[in-house]
C-alpha cells in the first residue's frame, strides 16, 4: 500500500513517525467514533428519565455493549493491517465524527441524536467498504458490511420508537 500521509503521535516520552494508508485513517475514524459512542451510550444509559425510562435504559445497554465488540474488531483489525489504534481520549475527540452528550438531552432527543450519529457513521462505513474494495480487502469490507448492516436496523427501530 502507498503511504498516504505522515503522521506524528504524542506518547509520553517519545514522538515516532508512523506511516498511514487511507484505510488506516478510516479505521481510526471509526475506533474514535465509536470510542465517543460508547460514552454517549452511557451517558444516555445513566441520565435517561421519564415514561421512556426502563425502555431506554436497558437499550442503550444493549448499543453500548455492541460498541464495544465494534470498538475492538475495528481496532484488531488496524493491527492486523499493520496500522496503530487511537488510543487516546483526546485523539478520539479530534477524530470522532460524533460528538459529546451533553447530559442535558430529553429521550426524544437521546434518540434523535442517536439517529443522525449512526446514520453518520453508516455513511462512513460505505466509504470504508468502498476503500476496502480499492484495496482488494475483502476481510474488512465484510467487517465494515457487518457493522452498517446493524446499524440500519437500530437506525429504523430508533425511529420507529419516535413514530417517524
Amino acid at each position: 500500500m502507498k503511504p498516504l500521509a505522515v503522521a506524528l503521535t504524542n506518547k509520553p516520552l517519545q514522538r515516532e513517525r508512523v506511516v498511514m494508508t487511507k484505510l488506516h485513517s478510516i479505521l481510526n475514524k471509526q475506533i474514535s467514533t465509536w470510542s465517543v459512542l460508547y460514552m454517549k451510550l452511557h451517558n444516555f444509559h445513566w441520565y435517561v428519565k421519564g415514561n421512556q425510562f426502563f425502555t431506554l435504559h436497558v437499550k442503550f445497554q444493549e448499543l453500548y455493549e455492541e460498541s464495544t465488540l465494534h470498538l475492538d474488531d475495528l481496532a484488531e483489525r488496524l493491527l492486523a493491517l499493520e496500522g496503530k489504534p487511537v488510543a487516546s481520549l483526546s485523539e478520539h475527540l479530534e477524530l470522532s465524527s460524533v460528538k459529546e452528550a451533553t447530559g442535558k438531552e430529553t429521550p426524544e432527543q437521546m434518540v434523535d441524536t442517536l439517529i443522525a450519529d449512526f446514520t453518520t457513521v453508516a455513511s462512513e462505513l460505505k466509504e470504508g467498504m468502498d476503500e476496502a474494495q480499492k484495496k482488494g480487502d475483502e476481510t474488512t469490507g465484510d467487517m465494515l458490511l457487518a457493522i452498517h448492516k446493524s446499524l440500519e436496523k437500530h437506525i429504523w427501530m430508533l425511529k420507529a420508537f419516535n413514530g417517524r
